[in-house]
């Protein structure tokens, strides 16, 4: 079967678990070229339920994630059915009994990726929508020294009980349905209600910004439509990575030391939530940039949530979002 990506061939790793994930596989993208000095590289991780091509909205020729100036590199998160996931790990650690996996796994797969296999020096840019966001500032607190810059946006360095409960009403509409097919449409509908605002149903803007002719379309048509391909364990093993594997500071560098762990992160720091994110609201990132002795806060100002940051879909937050983004590749690291 053709595909659009490459495969980073890791071996046996040895996680966070303390268990060895034989194999290991990192799928990837890149997008342009590496330049002789090996340092034009921005690194792009993908997020929840996401895949390499949904990464595509925010690079382009005419955007600041530009691939005629820059080598992007997009690699897939565990678990996500295209890097070593439950549905295509051979037994023993197949389906349900594929192990826990942290981001700090995946950034140091990450790592070696850029740096053994590709050749990466210097990354110019770490950036991320969501759980890729907390990737981003996992790479800016391990290391300090080859990213200068992050722009996590509409994502928190950790987890808060509150996302916590969130995700754990996923795994449960997720595990509730008689078949895995019910269990994915019902998970759908709990995101439904989350990801977007208030604002954005009252005003109607499934309908007059995305042109579902109703609700009940908007709900089966973009929601059930987005996940009734996915392998149900791969999106437990997602959804687990979320709750108990996104936490900076939860590794032998760190200790459990949150604020030691944003006190690391040297690079010029961008933080954009969204500011009507009921996921990752506001206040999580404020908390967060106090410690972050180079960072700045700038709310993206939307009534569509976290999807603010997402998928493209809502082009004056793309605008928002790339043209603070270029601001930020301008500046001096």
């Amino acid at each position: 079967m053709q595909t659009d990506y490459q495969i980073f061939e890791a071996g046996d790793v040895v996680l966070q678990s303390g268990i060895t994930l034989p194999d290991c596989r990192i799928a990837y993208k890149t997008y342009g070229r590496l330049n002789s000095a090996k340092d034009n590289a921005i690194l792009y991780p993908t997020w929840f339920s996401g895949r390499h091509t949904d990464n595509e909205w925010l690079i382009g020729p005419q955007m600041a994630l530009n691939p005629e100036q820059y080598f992007i590199i997009v690699p897939n998160m565990l678990g996500n059915g295209l890097s070593s996931s439950p549905s295509n790990t051979p037994p023993p650690f197949n389906g349900a009994y594929f192990p826990q996996v942290t981001l700090y796994d995946n950034v140091r797969l990450q790592h070696r990726l850029l740096t053994g296999h590709l050749g990466v020096r210097h990354i110019q840019l770490a950036v991320g929508w969501s759980m890729a966001a907390a990737q981003v500032y996992q790479w800016g607190a391990l290391y300090p020294d080859m990213v200068a810059r992050i722009a996590p946006f509409c994502g928190t360095p950790r987890t808060s009980p509150h996302t916590f409960v969130f995700l754990e009403g996923l795994a449960a509409a997720l595990k509730g349905g008689i078949t895995p097919e019910q269990g994915l449409r019902a998970m759908a509908r709990v995101l439904a209600g989350w990801a977007f605002t208030q604002n954005f149903y009252r005003e109607e803007l499934f309908r007059t910004a995305l042109g579902f002719a109703s609700l009940e379309d908007f709900l089966r048509g973009f929601w059930e439509a987005s996940f009734l391909s996915w392998d149900p364990q791969d999106i437990l093993s997602m959804i687990k990575t979320g709750q108990y594997g996104a936490d900076i500071s939860a590794n032998e560098v760190f200790q459990h030391d949150h604020v030691r762990a944003l006190n690391a992160i040297r690079a010029r720091a961008l933080v954009m939530p969204s500011s009507t994110d009921m996921y990752f609201p506001v206040e999580d990132h404020r908390l967060a940039v106090e410690h972050m002795p180079n960072a700045t806060l700038v709310p993206v100002p939307s009534i569509w949530g976290h999807f603010a940051g997402g998928r493209g879909i809502h082009p004056p937050d793309t605008a928002f979002i790339d043209d603070h983004l270029k601001v930020l590749l301008a500046s001096q690291s």
